[in-house]
């Protein structure tokens, strides 16, 4: 996890054009460096560092003596370095994986390097002999990248749209900050001047094909066709591999629980793994609640039974409450249950900083979005219009989920990793038949959850929990996090307001208090930014006035639950 910045052709000075870079110094906490490019007085590069990997020679923007025109700016880890350096025969100055793409890029190209990139990643590639600079962001967009193009060709890119919120330009109007598009790169040709222009945008993948980087990585075991036992055992080695991959660290890892599946099966098989790997330190587990929350005692048995170093994090409603501003900035989002589902999530990795030395996290975001695991997929017309649906969450998930995982650790100085996310994980998931992925027998997730059926990884129990949201099920049987959080509202936003929300708020107005009163506090700090957010996340084919799944009629608690109100996203499986 680090912080990246550009700019290219500015008009302004430097040296006051950088100050907008430190407004993402939190993604860095290690390090931090500004660079003026050689030969373009008005460009520059910012990074903000957080040692992961190679502390001695990773700091950017990365440069070698092999290519001395090429500059790179990048946040992310390429989990095949190691494999493609020894494939193509590279000869390496660093040990940092991103020096890879430096060596792909010269032999092959912007695509084909993209594309042969395991991991995830936001990439600023410079090229001065060729006077090209690349962009470029990772399938799912686990790492964030946010662009600002101005009609002159001045070209400002940042990790997170605050470092781009005042930078100077020649324009009248504020210019337009666009999120970049997961799984695409772009490419400019720079101008003597410093200015840019946009000659090509194209994609390099997307989750439904395999990745062309699988060619290189042969895992053994690995059946063909659909029948259910090859099927579920290609899951379980896929899975591992998945995580497996992503123990590639100098960091202490660890990982979030909540005791839900998705939480629970990473933790399981990161405990396992790092236990053959022989790991210096025990895993350390975190979990966030009221002492009396299905999530905490959900979290206690996986903990106990996969042996990891177990941590609670108590959280009030009143703590949500205070945290909820600060959140929101840091999310740079309005939409509801984005917004609920951060606050623990934000709560719990404040305490990952504050109290321990685990930078590295893991965490099981995509799990929900890939096997079909949201409530209202028990409603789906048909398995088609299912497996569409799973292949647009996904396409979408740099709005929503991802955005809050990434948002929420990175406020703190942490790396997060969503092995649920892998690749070719997803690519053969969304390559079973859509039967096969639908709920069976009034269970989401059903094939996820037959793959790991009797192999004790986690508690049977734990196996098939029913889906409980992050945002109640961290918080007291007695009153959920949500019922709180609508209390203080009703202090805050009167009927009126609400009544006039369309005309203060015409772009995706709210339509309860609730999403009234983060979205003023989305303006206060945002003002005329709301496009960010192109529409709130809601349910499908059922009638839904709330994206929370607590208003649905098909949902129906487990027993040791009952009396719990769901919120629709049950965030806990993320986490």
């Amino acid at each position: 996890m680090c912080g990246i910045w550009a700019l290219f052709g500015s008009d302004e000075c430097l040296s006051v054009q950088c100050t907008n870079a430190m407004k993402i110094a939190h993604r860095g906490p290690d390090a931090f460096r500004f660079e003026n490019v050689n030969g373009f007085t008005n460009c520059c590069f910012g990074f903000h560092r957080l040692a992961i990997v190679d502390q001695l020679y990773g700091m950017q923007p990365l440069r070698v003596k092999k290519f001395p025109y090429l500059w790179l700016c990048y946040n992310g880890e390429i989990y095949n370095h190691i494999s493609l350096k020894n494939q193509f025969e590279f000869e390496h100055q660093t040990k940092v994986d991103g020096e890879i793409l430096l060596h792909l890029y010269e032999r092959f190209g912007i695509e084909k390097m993209a594309s042969m990139l395991d991991g995830v990643f936001a990439f600023i590639l410079l090229d001065t002999a060729n006077r090209k600079v690349f962009l470029g962001r990772d399938t799912y967009g686990v790492r964030p990248l946010f662009r600002l193009l101005t009609d002159d060709g001045f070209l400002a890119v940042s990790s997170e749209a605050k470092g781009l919120l005042d930078v100077k330009t020649s324009m009248s109007t504020p210019p337009k900050i666009t999120a970049f598009l997961p799984g695409h790169f772009e490419v400019f040709d720079l101008k003597l001047t410093g200015k840019v222009q946009s000659v090509q945008m194209d994609r390099f993948h997307c989750c439904t094909e395999e990745p062309k980087h699988a060619a290189y990585n042969t895992l053994e075991g690995l059946g063909k066709g659909f029948e259910l036992e090859t099927v579920k055992s290609n899951i379980r080695i896929l899975f591992e591999d998945a995580v497996k991959k992503r123990l590639m660290a100098h960091r202490r890892i660890g990982c979030l629980l909540s005791g839900g599946l998705d939480s629970s099966l990473v933790a399981a098989t990161l405990v396992k793994l790092a236990n053959e790997e022989h790991l210096p330190y025990p895993i350390q587990t975190f979990s966030i609640g009221a002492e009396d929350s299905p999530d905490v005692a959900a979290a206690r048995k996986v903990a106990a039974h996969i042996g990891s170093e177990h941590h609670e994090v108590n959280f009030t409603p009143e703590e949500g409450i205070r945290a909820l501003e600060e959140v929101i900035v840091h999310l740079e989002s309005y939409d509801i249950t984005t917004v609920r589902a951060s606050v623990g999530m934000y709560l719990i990795s404040k305490y990952i900083r504050e109290k321990t030395d685990s930078v590295v996290i893991f965490s099981g975001e995509g799990s929900d979005e890939l096997t079909q695991g949201y409530i209202y997929f028990h409603k789906a017309p048909s398995p088609k219009a299912a497996a569409e649906d799973s292949v647009r969450l996904l396409e979408d998930l740099y709005l929503f989920d991802v955005l809050r995982a990434d948002r929420t650790t990175a406020a703190h100085g942490l790396e997060l990793r969503v092995p649920f996310l892998d690749h070719r994980f997803t690519a053969y998931f969304l390559s079973l038949p859509e039967e096969m992925r639908v709920p069976k027998d009034g269970v989401e997730k059903h094939l996820l959850r037959e793959s790991f059926k009797g192999l004790d990884l986690i508690p049977d129990e734990i196996l098939w929990r029913r889906k409980e949201a992050f945002s109640d099920g961290m918080t007291s049987m007695k009153k959920s996090w949500y019922a709180s959080l609508q209390e203080h509202i009703e202090t805050e936003v009167n009927d009126s307001q609400l009544e006039n929300a369309k005309t203060r708020f015409p772009f995706n107005p709210p339509t309860t208090k609730e999403g009234y009163f983060i979205r003023q506090i989305f303006e206060k700090h945002y003002p005329g930014r709301c496009e960010w957010i192109p529409y709130y996340w809601m349910p499908r084919w059922i009638k839904a006035t709330d994206p929370s799944a607590r208003t649905l009629s098909i949902y129906k608690p487990d027993k040791e639950i009952t009396g719990q109100i769901l919120t629709r996203r049950q965030a806990s499986d993320l986490i």
